[in-house]
């Protein structure tokens, strides 16, 4: 539904700010909607057609029930493509309708500009309603329980990605199929020594320990440890055609929604930063400051146990934005170990705006807290870490230290805070079971999950599948046959 023409003008001056701030965007389209309506679209991602699955359902009436009990709302939706589709919903008063299109076009500059969404397809919105034809096709042949079930099995599988593989370039240059030169097994010497140095039979021996290992290299399957799980699946796995179609579909549609996982702290502190810089200076009436106070505190707000990423992000770039004016980067500052002195420092360098430009196109979550969240930040912000105390059955603060809570931030953000999985062997013990090998890198693999992803791989493998990984600092290797799990100390 085209906007009414008071929502109308309002877009047109809100695009005008934030063009004016150097917001650079795609063109961005708004609907307006009823409260269903949009529940139903965000029960998709986001998207208004998408495959069947009982699952989307299940999110419709999640959100259908938040919002009829008064939980939560909706207030702003936008998709990543070009143009940007972005939705409002019709209930909503004037003053949310501009703090809402204001958000968006921060989004949209972000989506655009941000580095981890440049491989993105910018017209995902036709794929999608492909990818709903294709299914739709096969749930019409095989039927709607088998279909779902299959794609159940996928959606289980859809974190089996390689989230920098849209990065990686592999350019063949022949190297791989080069024959080392025999001059290479050859030992430096004076030509009257050589024959005592490089005798024949040492050299023959040589060269045929090195084609030995390069005929053992040709027959590994994979020859390196595979992180795009779904794709070695997709491209060795028994699957009939239908079934390949249905995880190449899922295995896309992860790599669109990666970088949103990516840059969730990002994306939404710069879209925060915005509005509220285009509110409080340039949109708001004097009428509206009161209702305005209210929603964008409820937005930021921190509820107990939850890091609210809207909160973090928003004060993160008014932080950067802060230090860069006042000069508190570089050597001199951080070799300041005088307290007070670094808490005056200001050299008025006036940089703010264009660090922060710079931080939005470049970083990542993960970058983005490891490269700027400050002990000063973390004290001002009140941030720490807490766990769960057996003994007196509550949560409690663990660690107010800087370095702990850094690195817990940076735990939860390596990977989506998941475990690294490898294919390592299609063909283990030469009987065609799949071998899986954990990387641990400070996150356990959990026993139940572990045992709940090798049966979905089973059913896409249909052969045996095992999983190496470290347990409480024993090496373990969790299988499943078929029919029953087992689990080994490895030595």
């Amino acid at each position: 539904m085209d906007l009414p023409l008071e929502l109308e003008k309002h877009r047109e001056k809100i695009m005008g700010y934030a063009l004016d701030f150097n917001l650079d965007f795609y063109d961005t389209i708004f609907e307006i909607v009823e409260f269903d309506q949009l529940n139903e679209i965000a029960s998709y991602g986001g998207f208004p057609t998408r495959y069947p699955h009982w699952r989307f359902g299940m999110e419709y009436e999640e959100l259908s029930k938040g919002y009829e009990y008064g939980l939560q709302k909706i207030y702003e939706l936008v998709i990543n493509t070009d143009p940007c589709y972005a939705y409002l919903m019709k209930s909503n008063k004037i003053v949310d309708q501009k703090l809402v299109m204001a958000h968006v076009y921060g989004h949209c500059d972000f989506f655009k500009n941000n580095l981890w969404f440049s491989k993105t397809n910018r017209k995902m919105m036709d794929q999608m309603a492909n990818h709903a034809t294709v299914i739709r096709r096969h749930v019409e042949k095989y039927g709607p329980d088998v279909v779902e079930d299959f794609i159940e099995v996928c959606l289980s599988l859809e974190n089996l990605i390689d989230q920098h593989l849209p990065f990686i370039k592999r350019e063949g240059n022949g190297a791989d199929n080069q024959i080392e030169e025999p001059e290479s097994f050859r030992l430096k010497s004076k030509a009257y020594m050589d024959s005592f140095i490089n005798p024949k039979d040492a050299i023959e021996k040589q060269k045929q320990l090195a084609q030995e290992k390069r005929d053992v290299e040709k027959q590994k399957f994979p020859q390196q440890p595979e992180r795009d799980v779904l794709k070695f699946l997709i491209n060795n796995a028994p699957l009939e055609k239908w079934q390949a179609d249905i995880l190449s579909i899922v295995r896309d549609e992860a790599y669109y929604f990666c970088p949103q996982g990516q840059t969730k702290i990002m994306n939404e502190g710069w879209a925060s930063y915005w509005h509220s810089r285009m509110m409080t200076e340039k949109i708001l009436d004097d009428s509206e400051v009161i209702d305005y106070a209210d929603h964008h505190s409820g937005t930021v707000a921190t509820s107990p146990g939850q890091l609210n990423p809207y909160k973090l992000g928003i004060e993160l770039f008014r932080d950067i934005e802060d230090r860069w004016n006042k000069g508190k980067f570089g050597k001199d500052y951080d070799d300041c170990d005088n307290w007070e002195v670094k808490n005056k420092w200001n050299k008025d360098t006036g940089l703010g705006q264009k660090k922060i430009f710079e931080v939005r196109t470049l970083y990542n979550d993960l970058m983005f807290i490891d490269a700027f969240l400050t002990r000063e930040f973390c004290v001002e912000q009140n941030l720490f870490v807490y766990q769960y105390n057996d003994r007196s059955d509550f949560y409690e603060i663990s660690d107010r230290e800087f370095n702990g809570v850094k690195q817990k931030l940076l735990n939860s953000l390596t990977n989506f805070g998941q475990p690294f999985i490898y294919v390592q062997d299609g063909n283990y013990l030469n009987r065609g079971e799949l071998y899986l090998l954990h990387q641990h890198e400070g996150i356990d693999l959990q026993s139940n999950e572990a045992k709940d992803t090798l049966e979905n791989i089973f059913k896409i493998w249909n052969r045996p599948v095992h999983i190496e990984t470290f347990l409480d600092e024993a090496q373990m290797l969790f299988s499943f046959n078929g029919t029953e799990h087992s689990e080994i100390e490895l030595e």
